[in-house]
């Protein structure tokens, strides 16, 4: 992570950039050009980089990071970071927060985006690469946080048990997803070990409206 430079970013990767104003505060987001270099064309669906965009669910979960109060002595881990907007948003309104994902082209954006941003250039000495099943990251956390992070069944176990693994006692969980059949399945599944309180969050732009879960749970 000390090695990497915004030059060697622009030459590896051609870009756009999307831009989000959060609160007061107006941020730049680098997103891919193309999502081709990234796609396996001969299984579209393997690994596809879902990472690549700007999902609904990163803005309402930036969002409510921006609108909590700061505690400096507590310590966030994002988990599936992706283009890394979620954790520059926090991270520059003053939260101390690791971001990490298992996408090596994810974490180059996350810390291109980190180190473009005003406020936020601390956050690029706080990203890491994060295997669900064999993790390897030290210490405990106050807040785990995710957007868009269940999309399969067989991320329910990985999650669960890396939220057990990482999450103090007293600690919260604040996810942020789509209204879909394996994020509601998940939720579900998570009765038996969280208290859960939930909110429904809706989006409107010209093109389409989105429904977003926004759920906090904390140990039972």
């Amino acid at each position: 992570m000390r090695d990497f430079s915004i030059e060697f970013f622009h030459k590896e990767y051609e870009t756009d950039t999307s831009d989000l104003v959060v609160g007061d505060r107006r941020f730049s987001f680098f997103v891919p050009k193309s999502l081709d270099p990234f796609i396996d064309t001969e299984d579209l669906f393997r690994d596809f980089p879902l990472w690549s965009k700007i999902w609904e669910a990163s803005m309402v979960l930036s969002q409510t990071l921006a609108q909590m109060p700061v505690e400096p002595e507590k310590r966030f881990l994002e988990i599936g970071c992706g283009i890394g907007l979620v954790g520059v948003v926090a991270s520059s309104f003053g939260h101390r927060i690791i971001m990490t994902d298992f996408n090596l082209d994810a974490l180059n954006f996350a810390r291109a985006n980190a180190v473009s941003n005003p406020f936020s250039k601390k956050a690029c000495d706080d990203i890491a690469r994060l295997d669900w099943n064999r993790p390897q990251l030290e210490g405990l956390f106050d807040y785990i946080v995710g957007s868009e992070v269940v999309y399969s069944k067989k991320d329910y176990g990985p999650i669960l048990r890396l939220i057990k693994r990482y999450l103090r006692p007293s600690g919260e969980v604040i996810l942020a997803e789509g209204m879909r059949k394996t994020s509601m399945g998940f939720f579900g599944r998570m009765t038996e070990h969280f208290d859960i309180t939930a909110q429904k969050k809706r989006l409107s732009s010209e093109e389409k409206e989105a429904h977003i879960i926004l759920a906090r749970m904390k140990f039972k």
